[in-house]
């Protein structure tokens, strides 16, 4: 590095050389990141929108951002490092004592050692992506950003967690590969069980032929059966296979239309109620 500074500052005046070779790495270090940042966004979608699978750019995307923070760190150290050595301070010694206080700071920072070993495995075993639903650390919602310090989500009322990597030791994603619809159908205990099973396939079969619905339902409706006997209902429980975040919608929208065939055949929809039995005096 210094024999190239020494012919591009030949003009220079020796008692400027140092100031102008600080200026020149500073400004090597800011074209750097400002590369960083514009670049890399654009290679990130580059590439993600040759994928294969939403999976696979929901990953490139995630990593790319991780990419993008550890180059950002890698330049600024280094950048730090070239200052010192042009100030004539010795960068070997620092280098030799930050070991020695990294290995300090790892005894009495373990929580913090323990978020980037948990990141990095988050990020090698594929298990959250960006965009992904995910309920981590006891809080769930959509994962916003995944570095190796946190992992930040946002939850349908808008709330946004920061999730220390540290407090994650389950993982429950959403929108892996698919999602299971479940609903379960109350009715009346007079009505007939096959009867209503048969207008709940019905409705199943409208929605896959749906054009707009199609796309996110993967299979067949899928009745279990009669999953319980509850107070006032008998309860019989269905799912869709759809695509990964669609189980919401799917479910809303066959409650919905369920509730209009269920109207239409006359199927009651019990609410609650009390049997009282008086004795007699």
């Amino acid at each position: 590095m210094n024999q190239y500074f020494d012919r591009f500052m030949l003009w220079i005046p020796d008692h400027f050389a140092t100031p102008a070779r600080i200026t020149l790495i500073v400004i090597l270090a800011m074209i750097a990141l400002r590369a960083i940042h514009r670049v890399m966004p654009h290679l990130r979608e580059t590439i993600a929108e040759r994928q294969e699978s939403v999976e696979d750019s929901r990953r490139i995307r995630t990593l790319s951002r991780v990419l993008r923070y550890v180059l950002t760190v890698a330049i600024a150290v280094v950048t730090g490092l070239l200052i010192l050595g042009e100030l004539g301070v010795s960068v070997a010694p620092i280098l030799g004592a930050a070991g020695v206080v990294g290995i300090a700071i790892g005894f009495g920072a373990q929580t913090l050692v323990k978020d980037y070993f948990t990141g990095f495995f988050l990020l090698l075993e594929n298990q959250v992506r960006h965009g992904d639903v995910v309920e981590a650390g006891g809080k769930a919602g959509v994962v916003e950003e995944l570095t190796l310090r946190y992992l930040r989500l946002r939850d349908y009322s808008g709330n946004v967690h920061f999730v220390p990597n540290s407090n994650i030791s389950t993982v429950t994603n959403m929108s892996m590969g698919f999602a299971y619809a479940v609903i379960d159908a109350g009715v009346a205990y007079g009505e007939n069980v096959e009867r209503v099973i048969a207008v709940m396939r019905d409705v199943g079969r409208a929605m896959r032929l749906d054009a707009l619905l199609a796309p996110r339902i993967l299979d067949d409706l899928e009745v279990a059966g009669v999953d319980q006997w509850a107070d006032s209902a008998v309860v019989i429980r269905c799912r869709f296979r759809v695509a990964p975040l669609e189980q919401w919608n799917v479910r809303r929208e066959y409650l919905q239309r369920l509730k209009e065939a269920f109207d239409r055949e006359g199927i009651e929809i019990p609410y609650p109620h009390r049997k009282l039995v008086q004795a007699q005096a």
